[in-house]
């Protein structure tokens, strides 16, 4: 199984904010948000290993800037990290100025995500390898975010957090 690059895995959507999908605030609802985060990134993981993939965790959202009616949401998701079955998706979240058209950075996420067979049995995925800086640095915060969570979760002994542990040191 050849190893991928984040870019590989680059997904894009783009849409604008319609009136039925904002609050009484005229931004746009945080679920709406989720779901075509969820989207772009299920289809980013989908390239990645080229198999059926479900959302095993929302690992991550911040909601820094309203989305507002009318605006212009672009969402691009990469592949940050795979493990043995399993991707993690940074998503990054823009919005676009109406007048001069320059892109701001709204929300992030990072979901993550396991590759099935027809039958709902995980499979192995390829690695990743990660190029730019920012590429790096995702790939690298993955594996602390992985074990943090196996940590909490009771899945993992403090003692095997190398990672974690590293930190600290």
């Amino acid at each position: 199984m050849q190893a991928k690059t984040p870019e590989q895995s680059k997904t894009i959507l783009t849409d604008m904010v319609l009136p039925g999908e904002t609050n009484p605030l005229n931004n746009l609802f945080g679920g709406e948000l989720l779901a075509r985060m969820d989207r772009a990134a299920s289809i980013s993981a989908r390239r990645h290993c080229r198999h059926i993939v479900v959302t095993a965790s929302v690992n991550h959202v911040a909601f820094s800037k309203a989305v507002p009616l009318g605006s212009v949401v672009t969402v691009e998701a990469k592949v940050s990290r795979a493990f043995k079955t399993s991707m993690e998706v940074f998503i990054d979240v823009w919005i676009e100025d109406r007048v001069s058209g320059e892109r701001t950075k709204a929300n992030e996420g990072i979901y993550t995500f396991v590759a099935v067979d027809d039958t709902g049995k995980p499979v192995l995925v390829p690695e990743v390898l990660p190029e730019t800086n920012l590429e790096k640095q995702r790939f690298e915060a993955a594996l602390r975010r992985k074990q943090l969570s196996l940590l909490l979760s009771g899945k993992m002994k403090p003692s095997e957090a190398t990672e974690l542990k590293a930190l600290f040191e």
